[in-house]
């Protein structure tokens, strides 16, 4: 039988988490930090073999050796008895509501004992046809509340607050410059670094020296790894950052100018005509500068699909539609200087610290559910 990667084992950690919170009587803490841990788990920089092998689990932000065993027992077996046991408890279903914005746990049981509503799908039909409101205990506030957010429960599955993000891109950036000393340059990409409040997919850029190749793409569970010689370092990160609207609207533009982009820069002929960041908006007539640059692309974007607000230094992005560029490293905005120490997160215009993961747990509640009691 097969082991289970990653990405198997933090779906599973997170159905666990569910499960666990569901459960009446349990503490939400410990259900808290499954999820926590599941969050690391799909953020790995190396792979969850190596890990469970050398028995270093316990280097995962939220992963204790309590939750070391039941993610050894998911790797090994695809399954876990407990995880089993609450299988038999509440259908599959059931774990949806979870994903309504500000429906907790106790609310999403009482829907379905009471109700016998078991799946997002049932509790829309559910909320319009009023039933929820005329429910004991549960009311027309609720059934306003879950009207409202199923569109983002429908949307945002998989999606991370940006400050979540932000931590576990900073722990999956340190761990591979641990485990790959030859990269050089790490850079943090994709939705965040577009400055999306939402981050659905988290990926890096790095440097790998030697002969020139092109861009490739390395998956370690939700994280993409796109690695790229010093030539094509500047492409990678244009593309490892746009968004596909972005990016399309930039190879549109290059093929009206007789040009075409691709992953390794900016083509004329059989001729590389510009492969770092800056040097192909400019190829294009775009403004190189980092600022101008997103703001004319949150405008652009915000006339052609109305999702964007209008973009400025003290606002961010919340689509997928605009580029907003990390602040530039020591040497220049393409990588090639050292990278910052922190990574910027923004509110309302100024600039936040977000500090390292802690290398176990995340507080006293969570300290306990990791490294205390086997799960019920």
């Amino acid at each position: 039988m097969s082991k289970a990667n990653a990405p198997q084992v933090a779906k599973l950690l997170r159905e666990y988490a569910q499960r666990t919170a569901l459960r009446g009587g349990n503490p939400y803490y410990r259900a808290k930090a499954y999820s926590r841990a599941a969050d690391s788990l799909a953020a790995l920089a190396e792979p969850l073999d190596r890990l469970v092998e050398e028995e270093r689990l316990t280097e995962i932000p939220g992963v204790g050796e309590a939750i070391a065993d039941i993610i050894t027992k998911l790797h090994g077996t695809g399954t876990h008895p407990s995880l089993e046991k609450l299988r038999k408890e509440l259908p599959d279903g059931v774990l949806e509501m979870l994903t309504v914005p500000g429906l907790r746990p106790e609310k999403v049981l009482r829907l379905y004992k009471d109700l016998g509503i078991a799946s997002l799908a049932d509790l829309e039909a559910a909320a319009k046809d009023d039933r929820i409101r005329k429910a004991k205990g549960l009311g027309a506030a609720l059934q306003t509340k879950v009207l409202q957010n199923l569109a983002i429960a429908k949307g945002g599955e998989g999606r991370r607050h940006m400050h979540r993000a932000a931590a576990l891109l900073e722990h999956a950036k340190a761990a591979l410059e641990r485990t790959r000393p030859q990269l050089r340059h790490v850079t943090v990409a994709g939705d965040f670094r577009r400055g999306c409040e939402l981050v659905a997919d988290l990926a890096l850029v790095a440097e790998e020296p030697g002969p020139q190749k092109k861009p490739a793409t390395l998956d370690s569970s939700d994280l993409k790894i796109y690695v790229a010689d010093r030539k094509h370092f500047g492409a990678a990160l244009l593309h490892a950052t746009g968004s596909p609207e972005h990016l399309e609207q930039l190879r549109a533009l290059a093929e009206k100018n007789g040009m075409r982009l691709e992953p390794d820069g900016l083509h004329k002929g059989r001729s590389v005509v510009a492969a770092k960041e800056a040097d192909i908006y400019r190829a294009l007539g775009l403004p190189s500068s980092s600022r101008n640059r997103a703001k004319d692309a949150a405008k652009s974007s915000g006339r052609r699909r109305g999702n964007c607000r209008s973009w400025s230094p003290t606002t961010t992005c919340t689509a997928s539609c605009t580029v907003i560029p990390m602040p530039p490293t020591a040497a220049g905005e393409d990588g090639e200087g050292d990278a910052p120490a922190r990574l910027p997160v923004f509110r309302g215009g100024r600039p936040l610290e977000v500090r390292p993961l802690r290398r176990r747990t995340f507080g006293r509640a969570d300290r306990a559910a990791a490294s205390g009691s086997q799960p019920a």
